[in-house]
């Protein structure tokens, strides 16, 4: 495994105030007794399983899969498209229902990529494993006979036709809604008809249950070959950096058959396509459509991004310096202490103060520097050390989090921080911050490193054992990019709107360990980056060519990057302004403009399609010069920088995150070098 330094921080209530966390709540009683301690996950793909009455589904790539008191129920989504949004339907395709009794389920198991539902006293068991074209069901040790409960498989559409095996350990239904299901049993288990719309068994079943859709005709074949072996868990491992391992524990006999995305195909270095790719096996799915791939093992190599304090082409123009060393003056001479109590905001202005401190260095105007430095100390210094009156960084032992004191209140209040939502936004302003205020400050960063790698720790720790956090709060292994959403309870599962600021927060953590030679704490930072920028290219851009996109032409000829992606669902809009506001979806997905930014929109053929689709919004005399900033930073990218610069110098007003030297630096910094 890669060095891991950052890893073994103090614990945080030794750092941070503890506070009773009101806003977040109790967990709730979905826990099992073995998992019903801190830290617990709190932005994980599964969530909703645990928050409120636990009955929402999730969507376990491929299937939607919902668990109410004595019944399960899988759907194989239908795909509802619209200029405006794409979601998957759920319907009650086919319900198990496995008893008689109101009994709740309970999260027994979960890691990387699955999540284990428990019904107890039913001795039964269901491992959710995502990539599975199997839903299982494992009975354990039957069902006494003298209190027999059947186990009975409905669903709301019309059951035309059910056919068994000889042996009974498979059983097919076909439905009225074009849909073929096979049900498949580790030993026998003989099933009738019971009426129009379901079927049950005839006697106690002990063992594993099977069952899948079968897309096309030509995929039975290949579902009945490798119906044997089922996963029951999932965890990733990071052996070197840029690379990422899936493997999964699974049992019963034969091969381990699983689905990939487009985007795990894109860059999977093993095992080997050309041998384990079943071809003829392809579900839908609101990511790309799902392809299976027989083996127990992945390794996943998404391209390598550096770490940079600065840009890579630097400035070598005398008079863009000299500009930019200007507007560096003026945005310096005009900082005052931050207004704003916010958490999310309040980071935005230190890292904007940082990032004129990195641009001075780059430049070389040294001059300015020691005032940046004092200014990101008054900053910065107040969240750490719990002396900032207005709010704070404080500590929650019931879930195992930094919170905002004012967020831990009011689960309102600073964009729901004390739910858990936007935590890598919100503590990634914070580390970039204060990773440079560490590089030109060796005696600030001596005292405060332990607190700066508490915060990375909150969203970007590895090794749970012994944590105060839980791992990866934010990152979902199996899609490759985070989730905001935080304690609460979605119909269409997690979602993220800006994965720009993910990205930043990954690169942050990068700097971090760059300010302080962890090597470890590098090639984590910018491995999750990378990952988190390949899932950005992948979901939330839509490229014109419909062969180069996942979403379907009366989607992707209206749009060029989504709004907010959630799990179940591509909306256009956003949290804070409608689709029509391009500029606007155009700018989160850009913020803040830093050197990783160059990562995220390096394709300039996609970007100059960007900058075509949001101009005329940017034209209008209405749209805030703040957005129109980042539209010209990507009119930079596209090649014409001589229009971004005048653009730019025009604007009155930037982003609060943004600054006049920070568009000139980029600018200037475009390729080619």
């Amino acid at each position: 495994m890669m060095s891991a330094i950052f890893d073994h921080h103090r614990h945080a209530s030794e750092l941070f105030a503890s506070v009773p966390n009101t806003a977040a709540g109790d967990p709730s009683n979905f826990w099992s007794e073995e998992l019903k301690k801190a830290p617990f996950p709190t932005n994980s793909f599964w969530l909703n399983y645990v928050l409120k009455d636990g009955s929402q589904p999730e969507y376990i790539h491929p299937y939607l899969v919902q668990s109410k008191p004595g019944a399960f129920t899988i759907c194989y989504p239908a795909r509802i498209v619209s200029p405006a949004f794409i979601i998957q339907a759920f319907t009650q395709d086919i319900t198990i229902s496995h008893g008689r009794g109101n009994v709740p389920h309970v999260i027994s198991h979960y890691d990387d990529l699955s999540v284990a539902l428990e019904v107890p006293g039913k001795r039964l068991k269901v491992p959710l494993v995502r990539g599975s074209p199997y839903v299982t069901l494992v009975f354990k040790g039957g069902i006494s006979s003298s209190n027999y409960e059947p186990v009975t498989i409905s669903t709301i559409h019309a059951i035309l036709e059910l056919t068994s095996s000889p042996d009974n350990t498979k059983h097919r239904l076909v439905l009225n809604n074009r849909q073929t299901w096979c049900i498949y049993s580790s030993s026998a288990m003989e099933i009738v008809k019971d009426g129009v719309s379901a079927v049950r068994s005839k006697r106690p079943f002990s063992g594993a249950l099977r069952l899948a859709l079968v897309p096309r005709p030509e995929s039975e074949g290949v579902l009945d070959t490798f119906s044997g072996r089922y996963p029951v868990r999932g965890h990733a491992t990071f052996d070197r950096p840029f690379s990422m391992g899936f493997e999964w524990k699974s049992r019963g006999r034969g091969e381990l058959l699983m689905l990939c995305l487009p985007m795990h195909k894109e860059i999977m270095a093993s095992p080997s396509l050309s041998t384990c790719r079943v071809s003829n096996l392809v579900y839908s799915s609101i990511d790309g459509s799902l392809e299976g791939v027989v083996g127990d093992k992945w390794s996943l190599e998404p391209r390598s991004v550096s770490s940079a304090w600065y840009s890579d082409c630097g400035i070598s123009d005398s008079f863009a310096r000299d500009q930019i060393k200007h507007a560096l003056d003026r945005d310096v001479h005009e900082l005052s202490q931050i207004s704003t109590n916010s958490s999310y905001f309040y980071g935005k202005a230190a890292a904007r103060a940082a990032r004129m401190a990195l641009i001075a260095e780059e430049v070389g105007h040294y001059g300015v520097i020691p005032k940046l430095r004092s200014f990101l100390d008054e900053a910065v210094t107040p969240w750490l050390d719990g002396s900032f009156a207005r709010n704070g960084i404080v500590f929650d032992a019931k879930w195992g989090g930094l919170v905002s004191r004012e967020g831990a209140r009011d689960p309102g209040a600073d964009f729901g921080n004390g739910v858990y939502n936007d935590h890598h936004y919100h503590w990634g302003y914070f580390v970039y911050a204060g990773a440079v205020l560490a590089k030109i400050d060796n005696a600030w960063a001596r005292k405060y490193r332990d607190h700066l790698y508490t915060l990375v720790g909150d969203y970007m720790t590895f090794r749970k054992e012994g944590s105060s956090f839980p791992r990866l709060r934010c990152f979902d292994l199996w899609l490759m990019h985070s989730w905001a959403g935080g304690l609460t309870e979605f119909a269409d599962g997690r979602n993220q709107e800006s994965t720009s600021e993910a990205v930043n927060a990954y690169y942050s953590a990068a700097l971090l360990g760059m300010a302080f030679g962890d090597v470890g704490l590098i090639n984590h930072g910018l491995t999750l980056a990378a990952l988190e920028i390949h899932a950005a290219k992948s979901l939330w851009f839509v490229p014109s060519s419909s062969d180069s996109s996942i979403y379907e032409e009366e989607f992707a000829r209206d749009n060029r990057v989504i709004g907010v992606l959630w799990a179940n669902k591509r909306d256009t809009g956003l949290w804070f302004a409608p689709a029509e506001s391009r500029e606007c979806r155009v700018g989160i997905q850009v913020l803040p403009l830093t050197p990783i930014t160059e990562k995220l929109f390096d394709d300039k053929g996609f970007v100059r399609e960007v900058v075509q689709w949001t101009w005329p919004r940017v034209e209008l005399a209405n749209v805030a010069d703040g957005w129109k900033g980042f539209a010209y930073a990507l009119e930079a990218v596209s090649g014409d920088s001589k229009a971004a610069l005048k653009n730019t110098l025009a604007l009155k007003g930037h982003d609060d995150g943004n600054s006049l030297s920070n568009m000139l630096w980029w600018i200037s910094t475009r390729p080619p070098c």
